[in-house]
């Protein structure tokens, strides 16, 4: 036979034993915590003050080892002789035609930065310059501004040695001489680098064309409402230069075939580091680092562990 589950009768209390129930329970819901002295205060914002000031320091010192310089070089000298042996096999013929292999770390990001921007390069300087100024041919792009355009902006350049302006093209040039895509081409490829005044620097993307974006030679901005134009200008070719955009791949220039392995390894380390500082959530958001050719295998200097 099966046995009859019990029923429990709950037990009733009065009114005035609910009344009491719940005036102890408001009451100690409703009691403040015993107020600190002001000198417990003080020495817990002291100690919160000094753990975040070590835990910032130790995030510092880890950010400085996350990437092994030792990989690093490792990586350029394979991708340096993957170039040589790639040159030795092209007719020798086709040897002065080539122009020196770019040397680019690829950053992989974990998410897309909201921040992304479209028309501005965020420059990231670097101790040896991708470009000689001595030798460099560079083209400033000007607004046309009584005052202050293409002719007058001439002037200025002729008046500045060795700052590597070859050419002047006002806005309104740039509109009646550049409206083919073979004339956009042929102006792309006609120089080394290309400036332009910050002002104008919104119009640029429509004007220049998608082939300026492809070959990453959209213009550089500077301010020419100040005065140390040649300061402004070595420091834009001083510099290499990320863009921030849509995507979760973020692309940084380190150096050439032309240059030591030494100098691309510092290059290196220095564009990686800021770099990451540039981008938003800084190493929280960095996936991992590779190191390529334009036409190289990528090879990996740094994967971030799982979250």
């Amino acid at each position: 036979m099966r046995r009859s589950t019990p029923v429990r009768t709950p037990v009733r209390r009065s009114i005035a034993e609910e009344t009491n129930i719940n005036v102890r329970a408001r009451a100690i819901i409703m009691a403040k915590p015993p107020a600190r002295s002001s000198a417990s205060k003080k020495s817990t914002k002291s100690t919160t003050k000094n753990a975040s000031a070590a835990a910032a320091a130790t995030a510092g010192a880890n950010d400085a080892s996350r990437v092994d310089v030792d990989q690093v070089r490792k990586a350029i000298e394979a991708l340096a002789t993957h170039i040589e042996k790639v040159a030795s096999e092209k007719p020798q013929s086709a040897l002065f035609e080539d122009e020196a292999e770019t040397f680019s770390a690829l950053i992989s990001l974990r998410r897309t930065p909201k921040e992304a921007t479209s028309a501005r390069l965020v420059p990231v300087p670097i101790p040896h310059p991708l470009l000689d100024l001595a030798s460099a041919e560079l083209c400033l792009i000007v607004k046309d501004h009584k005052g202050e355009g293409h002719k007058e902006a001439k002037k200025r350049v002729a008046e500045m040695a060795k700052c590597g302006v070859a050419k002047v093209l006002g806005i309104s040039k740039l509109k009646a001489n550049y409206k083919a895509h073979e004339q956009k081409r042929k102006l792309c490829d006609s120089y080394d680098m290309f400036l332009a005044d910050d002002r104008v620097l919104p119009l640029l993307p429509k004007l220049l064309g998608k082939n300026f974006f492809k070959k990453k030679k959209q213009p550089v901005a500077v301010d020419l409402t100040k005065k140390d134009w040649v300061g402004q200008i070595q420091r834009a070719v001083g510099a290499t230069y990320l863009h921030v955009s849509g995507g979760t791949c973020v692309n940084v220039k380190v150096g050439k075939s032309t240059m030591e392995v030494d100098e691309i390894v510092e290059n290196t380390m220095a564009a990686i580091e800021g770099a990451v500082n540039k981008i938003p959530r800084r190493w929280g958001n960095i996936q991992s680092i590779y190191i390529k050719t334009p036409d190289s295998v990528a090879l990996p200097v740094y994967v971030a562990p799982p979250e």
